[in-house]
């Protein structure tokens, strides 16, 4: 936009109405060498009134102006002035600052004393740091006209966020301090429910409800209730992730705005790559609850393509052993020393808060990780999970091969080069023998050879290196991941996928709400179909449900399985490769590229049939043991360490096995050994650990005891004056 130096190039402009605001005028750029640049418009000055009138009533942000400041020339007092030069000056500032009176605020150094004026916002925390202001300039050479100058149209703080109005998330309307005692469990249901799109009217019972847990039920507390729930749909309703046009800028705000939920931050310089860690205090709970002495693992591949920022999410396995993110980073480097800084700053944060915190493993989906970060951070061993090589075949195996019988042979045979890893076979002839017998499918194999044949031997290579990860644990794995991908581009502005601050507003609101209620419904029973659905929400627990008389085997040649429909008898489903994690199932489910309940559920019954090859997460554990067992004798280290790995993975099977084979688990419980734990006691801020508390002087003792002692004879005296009248 072209900036003027001369008022003399500005057209003046009169909207009709009674009222107007900054949005019925168009704003001019005007700047010289002794002013900055600033928004600028020319109005009537009889009209002035009429502008300040339509400014306060910003649907946005309603507030009022006060004059802060204001000078006076005498006319004819000048002989040489400027087209700007003003006869009478007035500063306009919004009535919610420029001091900061709120939570954390701080007093602006803009006056020294505070102006006793009429007009302030009708609220008791009036004060927010808001530092929307502009200037009225009667000028000098034509005194009809007002040369408005808007220093700050936003109503924001210093920080840059919205402090006031519907858009403030910190006070919710003048009758915030009156509003019953809401915990943040309520307040976080409340949330969940209106950014999962339940209507107002059961969002409003749901909230009422649980108030009354705490306060009763009466009208009031029902009223102020309903006024809560209204204001904070319409935050929800109107908030933005959009807080700057541009996006490291808007990122840099909501770092600053929500520090508690970022665990690190590096933003990007010429040196140091991009790095956002997200974890709510939610999340950080739910991974010292489910993480500790349990298993860790990450989803690491979600929108390489897509999104500016690829995602890496954190994952714990909870009691049903669904998937639950515990933390998020964005970022687009894996290299060592980045990967270490946040997690090592992951690590502290939850240590912080519980010092004992230790996971029993850590499962990795690419084979290009870092394995140092994970095993110097968390002293824990390492996993491998096959569920983004199974899905990336399996989708394109389904999507660039028409022929179902083609299909089915083709990822039996992707199978095969996996089972080459414990077997005698060499990888290469696998692929040759690949390439020659389907050399007609030009389209799978030009996506084959292009994607995957350059970095096979670095799969295949990791492979053997890691245990690798079971079924029931890549389900979950893939659960979240699909679950992300719905929530994530259902979207309709498809350009915001380029905006980290997009993507950080989708995983804080609309994510991370759906998770907390999944597993408050679950644990509280408050939504049944909330709970029902949750529970039935993994591939894993679908295929829990199907009785074993409903698959049918192939007793010949063991080719396939049959899976009879538990709603449609007259419908079966038919289970290609049984036995493997290259199965491959004809429902839809499955032809989109998921492990599907059926295959889960035939590979479930496989284990017991001799007939059918073991899974190749049951190959590598037993390659793990033997290789334990091979040790040499004479080695006395090795030895004792292959021992005592082998005894506690036979403890943690065994109870394993006895808690989902007993009916009771009181019984099992009974005969675990007791584990003691002390107290913690009362902490004291400012005074190190290892300090006695200092007792004052005897004097000083007897000083208190008898100021005590006379006031409590002052009390006994009024309170007989006050009974004998």
């Amino acid at each position: 936009m072209e900036v003027k130096d001369s008022i003399d190039d500005i057209p003046v402009q009169d909207p009709p109405g009674e009222e107007f605001s900054a949005a019925d005028l168009s704003w001019t750029k005007f700047g010289t060498t002794e002013h900055h640049i600033d928004d600028v418009a020319l109005i009537p000055y009889a009209r002035v009134d009429a502008f300040i009138s339509g400014e306060c009533l910003n649907a946005e942000c309603p507030t009022r102006f006060h004059i802060e400041r204001g000078r006076k020339r005498e006319k004819g007092s000048l002989k040489e002035y400027k087209s700007d030069e003003y006869l009478q000056y007035r500063l306009y500032w919004c009535s919610f600052g420029p001091e900061n009176y709120g939570e954390g605020g701080s007093i602006l150094p803009s006056r020294r004393y505070r102006l006793n004026t009429r007009n302030r916002a009708a609220r008791p925390q009036s004060m927010r740091g808001c530092t929307c202001h502009f200037a009225v300039k009667r000028l000098y050479a034509r005194p009809s006209i007002a040369l408005i100058v808007y220093h700050e149209r936003r109503h924001i703080n210093k920080s840059g966020f919205i402090c006031h109005g519907p858009l403030d998330r910190d006070a919710i309307g003048p009758g915030a301090k009156k509003i019953p005692y809401i915990c943040s469990e309520i307040q976080q249901q409340t949330m969940s429910l209106i950014y999962l799109g339940i209507p107002e009217e059961n969002v409003l019972q749901t909230h009422i409800e649980g108030v009354q847990r705490y306060c009763g039920s009466n009208a009031k507390v029902n009223s102020l209730a309903s006024q809560y729930v209204q204001k904070l749909g319409m935050i929800i309703k109107r908030s933005t992730h959009e807080l700057d046009l541009d996006d490291q800028a808007s990122i840099r705000m909501w770092v600053e705005k929500n520090r508690k939920s970022v665990f690190f931050y590096q933003d990007s310089t010429e040196t140091d790559p991009f790095i956002l860690g997200i974890q709510t205090e939610w999340q950080l709970q739910q991974m010292i609850r489910f993480g500790h002495q349990s298993l860790l693992a990450s989803d690491s591949s979600f929108g390489i393509s897509k999104l500016k920022y690829p995602l890496y999410t954190l994952l714990v396995f909870d009691s049903r052993q669904h998937a639950l993110p515990v933390a998020w980073v964005i970022t687009r480097t894996i290299a060592k020393q980045d990967v270490i800084k946040w997690m090592k700053a992951l690590a502290d944060r939850v240590r912080a808060v519980d010092s004992g915190f230790k996971i029993g493993g850590f499962i990795i989906d690419d084979p290009a990780s870092e394995i140092d970060p994970f095993r110097d951070v968390f002293c824990c061993p390492v996993l491998f999970s096959l569920w983004r090589i199974r899905r990336s075949w399996h989708k394109n195996v389904v999507k660039k091969c028409s022929n179902i019988e083609v299909q089915q042979e083709l990822f039996k045979r992707l199978g095969k080069i996996m089972d080459s890893v414990w077997s005698k076979v060499d990888y290469m002839d696998a692929l040759e023998e690949l390439f020659q017998d389907f050399v007609d499918q030009t389209t799978f194999m030009q996506y084959f050879k292009a994607c995957w044949v350059p970095k096979i031997e670095m799969w295949l290579a990791t492979i053997r290196s890691f245990p690798l990860a079971g079924q029931e644990s890549c389900g979950a794995i893939e659960g979240y991941h699909v679950k992300l991908k719905l929530k994530i581009y259902d979207d309709l502005h498809l350009g915001a996928l380029q905006r980290v601050d997009w993507l950080v507003h989708k995983l804080t609101t609309e994510l991370h709400s759906g998770y907390w209620l999944d597993l408050y419904a679950d644990e509280s029973g408050s939504f049944p179909a909330v709970k029902e659905e949750y529970i039935s929400s993994t591939s894993w627990h679908r295929a829990l449900q199907i009785p074993d008389d409903a698959v049918v085997f192939d007793d010949k040649e063991h080719l396939f399985a049959k899976v009879v429909s538990q709603k449609d008898s007259s419908h079966t489903r038919i289970v290609w490769n049984p036995g493997s994690e290259f199965a491959l199932c004809d429902c839809s489910w499955s032809m989109q590229g998921n492990l599907c309940k059926h295959i889960i559920k035939v590979n479930m019954m496989c284990r017991h049939r001799r007939e059918y090859r073991p899974t190749l997460s049951y190959q590598s554990f037993e390659h793990v043991l033997l290789n334990l067992w091979r040790k040499p004798m004479d080695d006395s280290f090795s030895l004792d360490q292959s021992m005592a790995w082998v005894r506690q993975m036979q403890d943690k099977i065994q109870r394993l096995v006895e808690i989902t084979t007993s009916g009771d688990i009181a019984k099992v419980t009974k005969n675990l050994p007791l584990k003691w734990i002390c107290k913690r006691g009362r902490t004291f801020f400012g005074r190190p650990a290892d300090s006695t508390l200092a007792l004052p002087p005897t004097s000083k003792i007897d000083a208190q005891k008898s100021a005590a002692r006379k006031k409590n004879r002052k009390r006994k005296r009024l309170s007989r004056i006050r009974g004998s009248s």
